[in-house]
């Protein structure tokens, strides 16, 4: 009952909607910013309303109003108050759901800040948000009523921050924004960060599909200063003054370089319009992550700065997993044996067929056997010295190989080795590129 029960949760985003909302009936070309508390622990998850406030030109889809593409760790839906109609909906992952997986979420209780944008209503309209568990169950929800002339919507007045555009997809309503945002960058610093944003973008659009589609991509660069350079390492004892508070040691490991301020970022956006925001994090040292619809950050001068930076905005755009594994206990609470990852490009065959079968050749075995070469060194460290047919085996050779979303059994990938797996991969999976693609397709078609 439980595995049917979780089946169709991990459907409900694909139903077939009667009649699909209009943009122009319900809302106008305004962004309402909803700004949230995530609080709770391992076992117990809460959601508080904090602000509202009204920013500039709605820059997200007016098509496919009601229904994400993935299911993701938590939706976000605007509601007709009348008859329950759902008229924008969005899905999400958060850091909050990180942290409940580790160990301190057993022991206390923290909060998080997160922030959502919507099409500014024209009527007043129910907003539904909600978490899910690993089970893909909802585990928390709050509704609450926006009126759209409530005197308590804060008006988003211009912060001075300057913005620079860097590549052009045409209107808001067909292309996809992205903004670059700075952090850790002085005023005396303002040239280096629209240097490293230009390398960020070039560093996307050198691979596929990115590289075939960036004419639907709108790239802006915002640039917020901060009193101090870099960002904060707890580890050695440096807290530094700076936009977003971004820092290392995000529950307690060493590289993980995050921010929770998530108003501060907003705020520091201001009205520029903008779906996804990568911020550029102005040190040297290995860090970064990719949050599902939520944001990229990535530090700007590590040698490994381009294909990492691929890698997030492969988690933050295109909700895909990691594919990698640890040879460690400890992480086989991620993705349950009975559940269906919504990832696309991981599975526990729960329900494969949802995934990337259509794909495989015929006859393939399920789980797929391991080149040998697999099997007896470490790729990572040989990768640059195999010929372009060892590269395709291993990058494009589809099949169901175990290990991935960090578990070493139970959870399969498409690929020996991707762009999601390893930074020496050069190169998306085939699977990944289709899932990506189909994330654009449903932002712009």
């Amino acid at each position: 009952m439980k595995r049917l029960l979780s089946l169709i949760l991990f459907l409900l985003p694909f139903s077939v909607l009667a009649q699909e909302p209009s943009f122009d009936q319900y809302f106008t070309d305004a962004t309402l910013r909803l700004d949230y508390v995530f609080c709770g622990n391992s076992a117990e998850q809460s959601i508080y309303l904090q602000s509202m406030t009204r920013t500039g030109d709605w820059a997200g889809r007016r098509k496919h109003l009601a229904e994400p593409l993935l299911k993701g760790n938590g939706q976000i839906r605007v509601l007709e108050p009348r008859t329950g109609k759902v008229l924008y909906a969005n899905s999400f992952s958060t850091l909050f759901q990180e942290w409940q997986a580790t160990p301190e979420a057993d022991e206390v209780n923290r909060a998080f800040e997160n922030c959502f944008q919507v099409p500014f209503p024209k009527a007043p309209v129910e907003i539904e948000i909600s978490l899910t568990d690993i089970h893909n169950i909802p585990c928390a929800m709050l509704t609450h009523t926006v009126r759209p002339d409530d005197i308590l919507i804060r008006q988003q007045q211009d912060n001075g921050n300057q913005c620079k555009e860097l590549a052009w997809g045409g209107s808001l309503e067909g292309a996809i924004d992205i903004v670059i945002l700075s952090e850790g960058y002085t005023s005396s610093q303002k040239r280096k960060f629209f240097s490293d944003a230009a390398r960020a973008r070039d560093a996307l659009f050198a691979h596929e599909p990115f590289a075939s589609r960036k004419g639907e991509f709108t790239i802006r660069a915002v640039f917020a200063p901060s009193q101090e350079s870099g960002p904060s390492q707890p580890g050695k004892g440096e807290w530094n003054n700076t936009a977003v508070g971004s820092h290392f040691d995000t529950f307690y490991s060493d590289r993980y370089l995050t921010t929770s301020s998530m108003q501060k970022v907003y705020d520091a956006i201001g009205n520029v319009p903008f779906e996804h925001v990568i911020i550029l994090v102005n040190t040297p040292v290995y860090g970064g992550g990719g949050i599902y619809n939520s944001v990229t950050i990535m530090g700007s001068d590590h040698s490994t700065f381009r294909p990492v930076l691929v890698h997030e905005f492969g988690h933050a755009f295109g909700g895909l997993a990691d594919e990698y594994a640890y040879d460690s206990e400890g992480n086989d609470c991620i993705y349950p044996a009975d559940t269906e990852p919504w990832e696309p490009n991981i599975t526990t065959l729960v329900y494969f067929e949802s995934k990337w079968a259509d794909l495989l050749p015929e006859g393939t075995p399920v789980p797929t056997p391991v080149d040998p070469i697999e099997r007896q060194q470490d790729v990572r460290r040989i990768w640059s010295s195999l010929g372009p047919e060892a590269k395709a085996s291993l990058n494009l050779k589809l099949g169901v190989y175990e290990g991935a979303g960090y578990q070493m059994q139970g959870v399969y990938r498409p690929v020996q080795e991707c762009r999601m797996r390893i930074n020496e991969c050069e190169e998306f999976c085939p699977v990944c590129v289709r899932a990506i693609n189909a994330m654009i397709d449903y932002y712009t078609k």
